[in-house]
């Protein structure tokens, strides 16, 4: 299986780095793709990646890293991904979020926009991050559709009509640990959706599927998100990993 969005760089898996990817790979992880969030986390990503070959760095700058100083944060991030143009496998995560603050998303708007023109020259993925702010992702979006634009719209929690709008400006959909929580309906859209349009990520350490909702989450609880996925669609868990694992090769063009 492959994680596409884990940020296990962070501080949070410092204790125990070495036993929680013990546990990935028991649990069948092959491929674990590391999403940036700002300057001040280039280094830890890339500590890790240099020193693990299953952890794949990505270069962006998160939503919710952009403030009064986006522009000196943009550039640092943009002449990051330039300097290094074989190293990082996609550009992410970017977006928009106007969950805790509406005051910055003009400049969100404008870094977003930035990012995915970046991506295109260099013909990278995207990766986007998208919280309460769905009619502005896809406006950004729809206005830098083309044919070189694809990617991953990662944790989607969407409703069926805006995975399909997703999927047709050539995205496939990040499902992670929401799709077991009780009452967040997103098991009802996914059984709708096309297993060919998904890929599997965790956003650890955050969001962890049942049974350990409200935990540290971790790469190894991707099997309770896939079996899921497996048991919705009604197909082996075995077959339901190999789909999500194609889907994923296919974005991050990867062996």
């Amino acid at each position: 299986m492959i994680d596409t969005h884990s940020h296990i760089y962070l501080k949070d898996f410092d204790a125990d780095r070495e036993e929680m990817m013990q546990r990935a790979e028991e649990a069948g992880l092959e491929k674990i793709y590391l999403p940036n969030i700002d300057s001040s986390s280039i280094e830890n990503l890339k500590n890790l990646a240099n020193t693990d070959a299953r952890c794949i760095p990505m270069m962006g700058l998160h939503p919710g890293s952009v403030k009064e100083d986006f522009e000196k944060e943009l550039e640092q991030i943009l002449n990051e991904l330039k300097s290094e143009t074989n190293y990082y496998k996609a550009v992410g995560e970017i977006g928009i979020d106007l969950y805790w603050d509406k005051t910055f998303i003009e400049a969100q708007k404008y870094c977003f926009t930035k990012q995915i023109e970046v991506a295109k020259e260099l013909k990278l993925p995207i990766v986007i991050h998208c919280r309460e702010a769905f009619d502005e992702v896809f406006e950004v979006l729809e206005a830098n559709a083309d044919d070189r634009l694809f990617g991953i719209f990662h944790c989607f929690t969407g409703n069926l009509e805006q995975g399909q709008r997703a999927v047709n400006l050539g995205l496939k959909l990040g499902i992670g640990g929401v799709v077991t929580f009780k009452n967040a309906g997103l098991d009802k859209v996914v059984e709708q959706l096309s297993l060919k349009d998904l890929v599997l990520e965790t956003d650890a350490p955050y969001l962890s599927p049942v049974p350990f909702r409200g935990k540290r989450n971790e790469p190894s609880y991707i099997r309770h998100t896939a079996q899921k996925i497996a048991d919705l669609h009604q197909i082996p868990l075995k077959e339901l990993q190999a789909i999500c694992t194609k889907n994923s090769l296919e974005i991050f063009k990867d062996e």
